[in-house]
């Protein structure tokens, strides 16, 4: 659930609404009903002469929040302090939830519910989740089953994954595969532990299922990229854990 005040450090979407030969205030797009003030000092490097010469009012500009002080309503922001990666990715991202926001409205329509009913029963729940709205529907574009596997329940996961399927291209594809490890070793933990940590990397994920089952989570740009991933390294991990005494298998899907 939205926080009411941003945090120091944070960068935020806002709108100039007036300015000052001072300082600039504005409308914080995320943070409804808040203001902030960015001191000329904080507008741009170097003397400014004439701070209309690098913010104008309607303006949307990405801040970095410097100082926040709920008692007074007070919150300090920085222009000068974003750089040109910060402020693309965050364009990017503050796009990326304007769009999750109408796809959840869509999701509740073909629910037949509001959309303040559908935050109640898993909206807010998909946000503590996967961080943003945006990453739950794009999880769910990448794989169908990924709602249900991280544990989710109800009849909106199908609407949901439906949704997200006709709306957004996913940046990579993602497949799992399980591997099935036993071993009668007095080590026996300490060495599977060892053998799946030695198979992660960014790309490759391994997950306990219950025993003795693991799941390897692959993503990759596309499905046989990431097929031929999941294969080797279900290969590495069969092929360690039998060199330390133990037995394993692979299944492409439970």
């Amino acid at each position: 659930m939205r926080r009411d005040y941003p945090e120091v450090g944070e960068l935020v979407i806002v709108t100039v609404k007036n300015i000052k030969p001072y300082g600039a205030f504005v409308t914080l797009d995320e943070y409804e009903g808040k203001e902030g003030f960015i001191h000329i000092g904080e507008v741009a490097t170097g003397w400014i002469k004439y701070i209309r010469d690098y913010i104008r009012e309607g303006q949307k500009v990405v801040c970095k929040v410097m100082r926040v002080d709920p008692a007074r309503g007070h919150i300090d922001l920085s222009l000068k302090r974003v750089n040109e990666h910060q402020k693309r990715e965050k364009i990017q991202r503050w796009k990326n939830e304007k769009k999750a926001e109408k796809l959840f409205e869509i999701v509740a329509q073909r629910l037949n519910k509001s959309v303040e009913e559908c935050y109640k029963e898993f909206g807010y729940s998909l946000t503590d989740h996967f961080g943003t709205l945006y990453d739950a529907f794009e999880e769910a574009a990448i794989n169908e089953d990924s709602l249900k596997e991280d544990g989710f329940k109800g009849d909106w996961i199908k609407v949901f994954t439906d949704v997200a399927k006709e709306n957004i291209t996913p940046p990579y594809v993602k497949i799992s595969g399980y591997v099935e490890l036993t071993t009668s070793h007095p080590k026996g933990i300490e060495h599977i532990k060892k053998v799946l940590s030695n198979a992660e990397d960014e790309d490759v994920i391994v997950t306990y299922v219950g025993a003795p089952k693991y799941r390897i989570q692959v993503k990759a740009e596309n499905y046989k990229d990431a097929e031929e991933i999941l294969s080797k390294k279900a290969e590495k991990i069969m092929r360690e854990i039998k060199k330390l005494g133990g037995e394993a298998e692979f299944h492409r899907r439970l």
